[in-house]
């Protein structure tokens, strides 16, 4: 997508310093900021401190991390002890894994002399698979923003809550519940965005600043506006995104979610969740038992970052001394909240039947 005018994506390679050049998003909205990163120890870092976050985007920077890791030691021990370095940093996404299972299943039975040259190679088909399934993912659910606005007056916009940001810097581009938002607003549709602040780390920031840069119109809203909202009629359908998915379609999100899909349902408001087939994991069926959720440095709840008046980037505690913060990073929205799945081939109900009829050779291969 673009910034200023210019078209970037949320990583990418740099052929000339053989680098992976990455948008360090600590720093968004206050402050644009390219990163390389190089070393092993770099691509952990990106992940766990979230200079890349999202699930589909960390799973191809732990492709490139696979990448950077035979271009040093293309042994079967160092191969191995990559992929538990980088899975380790952040256990929820389950791009993660699928990434550093697909990289070395497919590494694997190479000989030692071919693996660097392959491993990049798919490190980038990774990236670009995402970027082509996001798209695809975005006319999906344009067709659903299409029937809504044909319900409602000529002009009127159509009125869109989500939650977090699962835009394109949480991919390599376009972004999940972002694409039919995008989609929409370059079909001439009109819409307004009622964006979440998502505390902590306020990450709706981020989906604000995105779609400012897209011309998209929006709000920034408190999380506990959205409830109010729906009650009066000022939303007419709720898109998120998910990090793991199970195969009966409950959804693992960013914390909030799950109160986002109760409001929904008490107000009969539609609520979808749009995912790329990556974050789907077939092996696990009860997503509020199954699922391990991160629990992430309290200080992410206790301070927050923001800019100074003079314009510095600076961190403030928000809570008293003493007080304990405690910072579940995400919650798991039952498959009965969620109205359908938008996904690459289309869209389906929240359950493992609409799940394994989308995605048949996936279902099949689990099983």
């Amino acid at each position: 997508m673009k910034i200023d005018g210019t078209h970037y994506r949320s990583l990418w390679w740099n052929s000339d310093k053989h680098v992976l050049e990455i948008i360090d998003q600590r720093w968004l909205p206050h402050d644009f900021r390219v990163v390389p990163v190089a070393t092993m120890q770099d691509f952990a870092d990106a992940i766990y401190q979230m200079r890349v976050r999202g699930a589909p985007l960390i799973g191809a920077t732990a492709a490139y991390g696979m990448a950077r890791a035979m271009a040093q030691d293309a042994s079967d021990a160092n191969m191995d002890a990559a992929w538990a370095f980088l899975e380790k940093t952040r256990p929820t996404a389950i791009n993660l894994r699928w990434a550093l299972d697909r990289c070395r299943a497919a590494l694997r039975p190479l000989p030692q002399s071919a693996r660097a040259e392959a491993a990049l190679a798919l490190a980038h088909d990774i990236a670009e698979e995402d970027v082509e399934i996001n798209r695809r993912i975005g006319e999906n659910g344009l067709a659903l923003i299409r029937e809504i606005a044909a319900r409602k007056p000529e002009g009127t916009p159509v009125r869109v809550l989500t939650h977090c940001n699962a835009g394109w810097l949480a991919t390599v581009d376009w972004g999940t519940a972002t694409s039919p938002m995008y989609h929409a607003h370059d079909a001439g549709l009109p819409l307004h965005i009622w964006v979440d602040e998502t505390r902590p780390r306020n990450q709706g920031a981020l989906t604000a600043w995105e779609l400012g840069g897209h011309g998209v119109p929006h709000t920034y809203i408190t999380d506990n506006a959205g409830g109010h909202l729906m009650q009066h009629g000022l939303v007419d359908l709720v898109i998120t995104g998910t990090d793991r998915t199970t195969r009966r379609g409950d959804v693992c999100n960013k914390i909030g979610t799950y109160l986002k899909a109760l409001a929904a349902h008490d107000n009969g408001v539609p609520f979808y969740v749009a995912l790329p087939s990556p974050t789907i994991d077939w092996t696990v069926s009860d997503g509020v038992a199954e699922i391990p959720i991160e629990d992430r440095d309290t200080s992410e709840v206790t301070h927050v970052q923001g800019t100074t008046a003079a314009g510095a980037i600076d961190t403030v505690r928000v809570t008293p001394d003493g007080t304990a913060g405690g910072n579940p990073a995400f919650d798991v929205t039952p498959n009965r909240l969620v109205t359908g799945l938008i996904t690459e081939r289309g869209v389906c109900a929240a359950s493992e039947d609409g799940l394994a009829g989308l995605f048949p050779d996936f279902a099949k291969a689990a099983q």
